[in-house]
């Protein structure tokens, strides 16, 4: 069928109606480029899997490919040995999830649906690397302590020296001597580093070092002398954390890379069976039943799946 006639037909509105019905991005894609089928045997292996499903939704309407992402992008990212972030990584894992999902669904349905459970079985398994993502990434896309040992000594030596430093700051906001020469009774930042707020009139009343001071010039930010290895101890720490998060991120997005040819399957798999998901629901909108295909007669080495129109 030339592209006129369905053109004339509208089917492109036909198809886009159907796009609508799909839960994912790959399928609406493949839903929109559609083309009616010459075989008799695609023809009726396609209808066959459409009434499975329109049956399937009978006692589960609320199914979908549950939490798949489009991935695409974060798969070719990692492949050229690109970093993905905790969010992308995050996706994939739940991309993986759902297809592990569907195939355990069909599992446990093969006879009654064998076409769809047929697509199913196809889905690979990845189950560990959905483990791995999970040990090191939050629900929250935030990196884990267990992400590995070495993160895990890092933020616990962190926090130690954290504590140690505002602690010592702390001494000094509250030191009745010291407390008259400050701004304010507080502790806060610049540059990374935790400083107290210097009236500038007691400008050397406090050894310290200045790194900023207000728009008024009535407050300078002044680090003491005495904090200066705590503040250098801790930012050097926070590098630390920050160079092992990357790794670990680079560690991940690899394994993801490496195993990019079976999370692409799955993807196109998914979206074949939310394709048919779709189909169906469109059917029940229509209220439509499966036709009887009858082959009439060879054409172009097909058999061909029905009546021949002529539209003028």
């Amino acid at each position: 069928m030339d592209t006129k006639t369905l053109e004339t037909l509208e089917y492109p509105k036909i198809l886009e109606r159907l796009a609508g019905y799909c839960a994912f991005p790959v399928s609406a894609e493949k839903a929109r480029q559609l083309l009616p089928s010459t075989d008799i045997l695609e023809a009726i292996s396609r209808q066959r899997a459409t009434s499975e499903a329109v049956q399937l939704l009978t006692t589960h309407p609320q199914l979908t490919i549950g939490g798949a992402r489009d991935i695409r992008a974060a798969l070719t990212m990692a492949e050229r040995s690109g970093v993905l972030s905790p969010g992308e990584l995050l996706d994939v894992k739940y991309t993986l999830i759902a297809a592990r999902n569907l195939r355990r669904l069909f599992e446990r349905k093969e006879s009654q649906y064998p076409q769809l459970s047929d697509l199913a079985s196809r889905l690979p398994s990845a189950a560990g690397l959905i483990d791995t993502i999970s040990r090191a990434i939050s629900e929250r896309g935030e990196l884990l302590d267990s992400a590995s040992a070495e993160l895990k000594r890092i933020r616990r030596d962190v926090r130690v020296v954290h504590d140690r430093l505002l602690s010592k700051l702390q001494s000094m906001v509250s030191n009745p001597k010291l407390s008259p020469y400050l701004q304010e009774a507080l502790v806060t930042q610049r540059d990374g580093r935790y400083v107290l707020p210097l009236r500038a009139e007691f400008k050397g009343r406090i050894k310290a070092l200045v790194h900023d001071q207000s728009a008024s010039g009535a407050t300078l930010f002044v680090e003491p002398l005495g904090v200066v290895d705590g503040n250098n101890q801790y930012r050097e720490l926070q590098l630390a954390e920050r160079d092992e998060e990357r790794r670990i991120l680079i560690e991940l997005s690899a394994q993801v890379g490496q195993q990019a040819l079976d999370i692409e399957l799955s993807l196109d798999i998914m979206s074949d069976i939310d394709l048919v998901l779709a189909r169906a629901r469109y059917s029940a909108e229509l209220e439509g039943i499966e036709p009887k295909l009858v082959a009439l007669r060879q054409k172009n080495g097909h058999l061909h799946p029905g009546s021949e129109l002529l539209l003028y």
